[in-house]
């Protein structure tokens, strides 16, 4: 039975993505064989899962299975599962749409550079669509497990911008794909060429992947993988090539691992856990709604994919399973969400992740680099999250600071605190939106002058960060944009008695100031911080910082107002010639602008940016005369 054929438009991201994965993928064309055989092993899990409530759905072929097949005169690969299947709407949706988080992210990255498009291609993953790298047409056949024959569905496409949909009798349940290699690819029809492509890529599929017996006139077919679930088998057993294809298996992606841990437990509560840590982030990392975590299975029975009850949100960019002897085969995320198993595991995996993280640091540091460079800012989120393990979080911390002239994040805490100051007591740092922000700020300057370091905060995440940190081995955090800067011994006993002096004498100037720039400013005082700069603003312990100020903006939220101390450097040509201005005007003009520029120092605007220009033209005008 056959149906009027229904001709449907691809999604404009799949149209520009096949012809990425066409153009830019050439040097990674087998992959195409991996991402199908991965999927057809999905879509067995899958039936496998849903058979444990509705046995029927097997319809008496409970062997769970995937074949492939060459045919060298018609240049075809033919892979098929015995799976769950799709159905009409299945069809659309699946094979004409990315619904992938991230999406358009992903596209705004892309740069028209071959090479460097192909690595973004496989942080995105390529999954079905990567049958067109070596087809010129790609045929699907598939019928959902429990619909009946006459429900099948045939769906093809040239990669052209469309494809059709018609409906078929299809006696087998599953999905057959039928790729019509083009004139280059012709290389893949050799059986051979397959077979072995089949055992290096997918040699660790649970399934049996059945190609038919050598020889031209065989009609037995014969397994050609090991069809064992990785994780099960021996650590010793296993190669690093075979846990590397595994990872790109489960993640679909084709970059290789930084590094993994593989972990059996027995004892009070039996599970494997198979941990892996990416090379790249993917483009859905700081959406903390998107899919996560870890594909769980239950006694070797796949049960679902993201379960992420199993590893905190700050931990969210590793990829791997947990295998459990002791979770009911109907468990359900609720359940999960519920259950003192699940806690008990969460906080051992939690912790082998970590120590994952530390044995990469100590055994491989220039891949730390790689790790941190990705998800160190996702690290961080730990830190006000996970109170009980942030001492091992602490050592895996890297931090820009005045010591380092790199752009990468090399200092460690420890480093820190091996080279303070003797009478040192705090651990200084700054927040800004760059790191050439921070490196010129103002609020560095008498540390500078000094030989203090001081720690550059640049991530979005470091405000909401250092609001949960209070100290580290006994030394407070300090940011020099708050309150005093509590020098503490590093003071000099001449400075305070000459400060002291100065306040008294320029206290009606102060009065002036304040007074002239009203309620934009808390007080007006003396800085013990600038050496170089005429002012800044100086927020009270308790208030948000100019980071979160954006952030909470930029989402749309209603952000609290703050009040700053202006703080002025009496040696600095503007402010004396600020002193010495009696005209009332000049002065208001002048205070302001000293103010605007300190508020521009510290947040990057001015609250009125035409006013703003205007009063700074005035004023050079006058110089000018």
């Amino acid at each position: 039975m056959t149906d009027k054929v229904e001709k449907h438009g691809f999604q404009a991201e799949v149209r520009e993505l096949l012809q990425l994965m066409i153009h830019s993928l050439y040097s990674h064309r087998e992959i195409f064989l991996r991402e199908l055989i991965s999927n057809a092993s999905d879509a067995n899990d899958k039936l496998r899962f849903l058979a444990l409530s509705t046995p029927g759905l097997f319809s008496g072929e409970a062997d769970l299975k995937i074949w492939v097949s060459v045919d060298k005169e018609l240049s075809t690969i033919t892979l098929r599962d015995n799976g769950v299947g799709m159905s009409r709407e299945e069809v659309i949706t699946n094979l004409g749409t990315i619904a992938k988080s991230g999406t358009s992210e992903f596209f705004k990255r892309l740069s028209g550079d071959q090479q460097k498009d192909s690595q973004l291609i496989g942080q995105f993953g390529v999954g079905f669509y990567s049958a067109f790298i070596v087809s010129d047409e790609v045929e699907v056949f598939t019928r959902k497990a429990g619909e009946p024959p006459a429900n099948g569905i045939r769906w093809a496409s040239k990669a052209d911008g469309d494809f059709t949909v018609e409906s078929v009798d299809l006696e087998a349940r599953g999905t057959r794909i039928v790729l019509h290699l083009k004139d280059d690819a012709k290389e893949f029809s050799d059986a051979w060429r397959v077979r072995s492509l089949v055992r290096r890529y997918s040699d660790h599929i649970a399934f049996p992947v059945l190609m038919p017996k050598e020889g031209e006139d065989s009609l037995d077919w014969e397994v050609v993988n090991q069809a064992q679930a990785l994780w099960v088998r021996s650590r010793t057993d296993i190669k690093d090539e075979e846990y590397k294809e595994f990872y790109k298996h489960i993640a679909h992606d084709f970059a290789e691992p930084l590094a993994w841990s593989h972990n059996k437990v027995e004892g009070k509560r039996e599970y494997t856990s198979l941990l892996y840590l990416p090379a790249r982030a993917p483009f859905d990392l700081f959406q903390r709604d998107a899919a996560r975590g870890l594909k769980l299975y239950v006694r070797r029975v796949f049960i679902m994919d993201d379960a992420e009850q199993f590893l905190p949100m700050y931990l969210r960019f590793l990829r791997g399973i947990v295998d459990s002897n002791d979770l009911p085969l109907n468990v359900s995320r609720e359940l999960l969400q519920q259950d003192s198993e699940v806690e008990a595991m969460r906080t051992a995996l939690t912790r082998r992740a970590l120590d994952l993280l530390a044995r990469l640091l100590k055994d491989e540091p220039e891949k730390y680099v790689s790790f941190w460079r990705e998800f160190g800012a996702v690290l961080k989120e730990g830190m006000g999250e996970d109170v009980i393990n942030r001492e091992r979080i602490f050592p895996l911390l890297r931090f820009n600071s005045t010591y380092e002239d790199s752009d990468e994040p090399k200092v460690t805490l420890a480093d820190y605190l091996s080279r303070m100051k003797p009478g040192q007591e705090r651990i200084y740092y700054v927040i800004a939106d760059s790191l050439a922000a921070a490196r010129g700020s103002s609020y560095l300057e008498i540390l500078r002058t000094k030989g203090i370091e001081v720690l550059l905060l640049t991530d979005r995440v470091d405000e909401w960060m250092m609001g949960h940190v209070r100290e580290f081995e006994g030394k407070r955090f300090k940011d020099v944009a708050r309150g005093d800067l509590e020098l503490g011994a590093l003071a000099d006993e001449a400075d305070k008695t000459t400060a002291e002096a100065i306040l008294f004498e320029n206290s009606d100037f102060l009065k002036r100031l304040k007074l002239s720039l009203g309620e934009r400013v808390s007080e007006v005082r003396v800085s013990a911080r600038l050496t170089d700069t005429p002012a800044c603003l100086i927020l009270s312990e308790g208030d948000m910082g100019a980071q979160m100020r954006r952030i909470m903006a930029a989402s749309g939220q209603v952000v609290p107002e703050s009040k700053p101390a202006m703080e002025l450097n009496l040696e600095h040509a503007l402010i004396k010639r600020l002193k010495t201005t009696e005209v009332a005007v000049d002065f208001d003009d002048l205070a302001l602008l000293v103010h605007d520029q300190a508020n521009l120092s510290e947040s990057g605007t001015v609250t009125n940016p035409g006013e703003f220009v205007r009063r700074l033209n005035r004023l050079l005008g006058q110089l000018m005369q």
